[in-house]
């Protein structure tokens, strides 16, 4: 049985391992071990008995505006509504935190998103911060074809 929990710092190394092949197709972006654990707090994980078959992280960028980073599902887990899960676990906790208007993704598979209620937006609508502090870390930056998608929180 598949179980979302909360990302420990002993959980990096199979996180880590988890996106090698992504990061080095630069589908998803490098981090660090120390990058990882100074935002472990920010990662659910998708795990299969003791097995991590999949995580995000939910970054909170100000009171009004959250990211989604780093979406990951093993291949023999896809197809299975995992990353629907970890998507909709980010919003809740989005929710619940306080984030007052937005979450952000950048991907290369807005249909996914857009089946889970985000909309798509130019890049020049992202707060400058995100482009200077992430970004020019890519190896595609400064051509980069990932697509921008916002989900708005309602308020209730």
């Amino acid at each position: 049985m598949i179980k979302l929990v909360k990302a420990k710092l002993s959980d990096i190394p199979q996180m880590q391992a988890l996106v090698v092949n992504e990061v080095k197709d630069g589908v998803i972006l490098n981090r660090s071990e120390d990058e990882v654990a100074t935002n472990i707090r920010s990662y659910v994980l998708a795990k299969d008995k003791n097995k991590i078959i999949g995580y995000t992280a939910l970054h909170v960028h100000s009171k009004r505006l959250a990211e989604i980073r780093s979406l990951i599902v093993h291949e023999k887990y896809r197809g299975k509504n995992i990353g629907q899960k970890l998507v909709e676990f980010t919003l809740k906790e989005a929710k619940e935190l306080g984030i007052e208007e937005d979450v952000l993704v950048l991907t290369y598979l807005p249909l996914f998103f857009e089946k889970l209620g985000f909309v798509e937006i130019n890049k020049e609508l992202i707060p400058e911060h995100k482009i200077w502090a992430d970004c020019i870390k890519c190896i595609h930056f400064p051509v980069c074809n990932e697509v921008a998608l916002i989900y708005k929180i309602v308020s209730n």
